[in-house]
């Protein structure tokens, strides 16, 4: 795994532009800082969203508000709630999220997750 380091530094979120993906049905606004191996966003989804592919990359995600569905595609479903937080290594699930309502996360993805 390749190690790099990232100097102190605070991230301000509001200025960082919303970058628009639409799902299968609803949006996604990524807000997204990158990092040698690391990938921050702020992700919102909006209101009935439901991702457009199965994912079977890794993740940390923390939901910041809302509440998010994620489903396995073997039918598995999880819920996760405003303070709660899920993880996962690349290739070790094949997932999608689904909204009724907003949700607002936290997704941190990298290298170290390999």
């Amino acid at each position: 795994m390749m190690s790099s380091k990232i100097p102190f530094q605070t991230i301000d979120w509001a200025m960082i532009p919303k970058v628009e993906y639409k799902g299968e049905t609803g949006t996604a606004y990524w807000q997204t800082a990158l990092f040698n191996g690391l990938r921050l966003r702020i992700v919102e989804y909006s209101n009935a969203y439901l991702a457009d592919h199965w994912c079977r990359k890794g993740h940390i995600v923390h939901c910041l508000e809302g509440e998010l569905t994620s489903e396995m595609e073997s039918g598995e479903i999880f819920i996760l709630k405003k303070g709660m937080t899920y993880i996962v290594s690349d290739e070790l699930s094949s997932h999608r999220s689904i909204t009724s309502k907003k949700v607002k996360l936290l997704i941190i993805d990298g290298d170290f997750l390999m």
